[in-house]
């Protein structure tokens, strides 16, 4: 992959001001969530003040779904092409997408204690986004422990790359599991709202002040991936041994 085909991800002054403005534009997304979520919003008619979680827990919970889909489709096209810029953005995936999924699992329990009066119930959600979480910690962990074994820098040596994109595409079959645990199985957790139409149409500030959580969240964590993925080409340009983009091609 060239600079020229990510042009945010070069590190450039062109590409470091489109950084910028997005950052600026993700924090007053975030700005207009808060205000909607914390105040234009009305509470919950069962769940009250709780409710209001959701305007955290959800859009974490779908922001990390999508970290999780760059992890796949960057470690798919690394496994095709052999490039590793590929293998730098799902690292980077990895990495939001492990602590998004740390923090729907702590606003989940919280939002648990005072909905359910419990921290925690052997709900097939709440089990199964566990598994998630530390299905991709395993994945980090093993980038790092090769990385260890044979002195390979992670993000930018091959044998780091081969192991980690093929846990990175098996691990995502976990995501469809933790989705659509709710159908699957009997479940305390709260079915699709905004998708489903056969129910009562979530309350429309609701649905505005969510869809902007959602959208301010989404633009933060691309953000995120940016600034992690160009700080991590520069570090490892810097080093004085780089190993080649590529995958050597043997002839004959």
């Amino acid at each position: 992959m060239r600079a020229s085909t990510v042009d945010l991800v070069a590190d450039t002054g062109r590409a470091a001001a489109g950084r910028r403005t997005m950052a600026w534009l993700a924090g007053g997304l975030t700005a207009a969530a808060t205000v909607a979520g914390g105040w234009l919003a009305p509470p919950d008619e069962l769940q009250g003040q709780a409710q209001r979680l959701m305007y955290l827990h959800v859009p974490a919970a779908w922001v990390a779904y999508a970290a999780f889909a760059v992890v796949l489709a960057a470690s798919g096209a690394y496994l095709i092409g052999g490039d590793l810029r590929w293998d730098r953005f799902a690292r980077v995936g990895a990495e939001i997408g492990a602590a998004l999924t740390a923090v729907a699992i702590a606003t989940g329990s919280l939002w648990g204690h005072l909905a359910w009066g419990t921290w925690w119930a052997w709900d097939p959600r709440l089990v199964s986004t566990v598994l998630l979480l530390l299905a991709y910690a395993g994945y980090l962990a093993l980038r790092r422990a090769v990385a260890e074994r044979t002195g390979a820098r992670d993000g930018g040596d091959h044998r780091v790359a081969r192991s980690a994109a093929v846990v990175g595409v098996a691990s995502f079959l976990l995501v469809p599991v933790v989705h659509f645990s709710v159908v699957w199985w009997r479940s305390l957790h709260q079915q699709a709202t905004v998708l489903a139409p056969q129910r009562p149409p979530i309350d429309p500030r609701m649905g505005v002040a969510l869809l902007l959580a959602v959208a301010a969240a989404t633009l933060a964590a691309l953000c995120v991936l940016l600034h992690r993925v160009v700080r991590l080409e520069r570090r490892l340009t810097s080093d004085p041994s780089p190993a080649p983009d590529r995958v050597p091609v043997r002839a004959g």
